[in-house]
């Protein structure tokens, strides 16, 4: 047994903990684990990582909003004169964490003397989670998010077998010009054997009438300008859970779809799903026009039926990266500027058959002029959402895109 197992029980309280699951704990933090309250909202800082000391207060703030601290131990931890993490309760904790690591959840790390940056100093311990993390966390928030609308399970059931995308589940009719040859073999076979082959005409055949799921290329447009976090609501989090939620699904329910995940803010940049959960709000403006211009460059590159934009934004185009490579700035108001190379964007779009889908989490009536605007270019959606839906709506939209009646 290791040293960390050899522990004293004290209660059932305390019996309960060290039983518990990683998994459960996983549930329990997984709003901790993808940033919320860890970037101070007046200060960002977008290169913070989160340190083994967020994760343990994520976890103590976890159990004690449970009820799950035996209250002897909670009391011998206020009132001690020692750090928190010295007494038994710390030391729980401690063992938590442990299995955490040991269960590949979470990898932990030290930032080199004069690197890493964040909120703690150099050298101190921090902690990145592995993809079995992001792969559960995704899970997790796909299964919270289709339990909000009403659905018994996260999409189709999991199957090995990848079909063409055609669905053969539909109704039979007679074919007529023009439709889709699924011809349904027993149906027909009857028609034909009772006047024979040599009499068979077009009336003769039988289609069955199906829904094709179309492949589909998407990138999400994350912003993280300041105003995501600014105003008393972390709205970046529950993007954040929006976006894991969408990769699994996409993963295990349409395989042959791809998706990619851009950040938009003073500039843009593409990130991994990996990075993207740990990603943090800077003190930036809003680029929409190098967002939407980085989303065109990844989709040219893809071969799908379908091609869309998802765009999760608070804020109006407020920035604009000029052709040196400067960063034009406007926070007051819709700067005409800012906007007209916005809406050229949006017309790029629009020439290349993207689909550009708004999910705005503010209703300032200039962002909503701005809003429909896109959408009409490009004839795409716009939602106004708040971070406690906007989930349900991403979600809603994707799987409604994906398919349509062939005949």
């Amino acid at each position: 047994m290791s040293q960390h197992a050899r522990i004293t029980r004290y209660s059932k309280f305390e019996s309960e903990l060290d039983e518990l699951e990683s998994s459960e704990l996983m549930q329990m933090i997984q709003e901790a684990l993808l940033g919320q309250g860890m970037n101070d909202p007046y200060d960002p800082d977008p290169n913070s990582r989160p340190s083994m000391d967020d994760l343990f207060d994520a976890i103590l703030n976890a159990l004690a909003e449970r009820n799950m601290i035996p209250e002897d131990m909670l009391a011998e931890a206020m009132q001690g004169e020692g750090e928190i993490q010295e007494s038994r309760l710390g030391q729980q904790i401690q063992r938590l964490m442990d299995k955490l690591q040991q269960d590949g959840f979470i990898r932990k790390e030290f930032d080199e003397e004069g690197q890493g940056g964040g909120a703690g100093q150099s050298g101190e311990s921090k902690f990145q989670l592995t993809d079995k993390s992001i792969d559960f966390l995704g899970y997790k928030s796909l299964r919270d998010l289709m339990g909000g609308l009403g659905r018994s399970s996260a999409g189709a059931h999991d199957t090995r077998d990848y079909s063409s995308g055609i669905d053969m589940m539909g109704e039979l009719k007679n074919y007529e010009f023009g439709d889709t040859l699924n011809l349904d073999t027993t149906a027909t076979l009857s028609n034909v054997i009772a006047k024979g082959l040599e009499n068979a005409e077009q009336e003769d055949l039988i289609v069955r009438q199906s829904e094709y799921n179309s492949s589909a290329a998407t990138v999400v447009l994350l912003d993280c300008s300041h105003s995501m976090i600014l105003y008393g609501e972390d709205r970046f989090t529950p993007a954040k859970q929006v976006a894991l939620a969408l990769a699994h699904l996409i993963r295990t329910q349409y395989p042959g779809d791809s998706l990619k995940f851009v950040l938009f803010h003073d500039s843009a940049e593409e990130v991994p799903l990996a990075k993207l959960a740990q990603a943090q709000i800077g003190p930036y403006h809003t680029n929409t026009a190098g967002g939407l211009r980085l989303a065109q460059q990844l989709l040219k590159r893809e071969n799908k039926d379908m091609k869309q934009i998802v765009m999760i934004t608070d804020g109006k185009p407020s920035a604009l990266t000029l052709p040196d490579g400067r960063i034009y700035k406007n926070a007051y108001g819709l700067d005409p500027y800012v906007l007209g190379a916005t809406l050229r964007e949006v017309a790029n779009c629009r020439r290349s058959g993207i689909q550009v889908n708004t999910f705005m989490l503010a209703r300032d009536p200039d962002l909503v002029g701005f809003v429909r605007r896109v959408s009409e270019m490009t004839k795409g959606k716009a939602y106004f959402t708040t971070p406690h839906n906007i989930g349900q709506y991403v979600l809603m939209d994707y799987m409604s895109n994906k398919t349509k009646v062939v005949n």
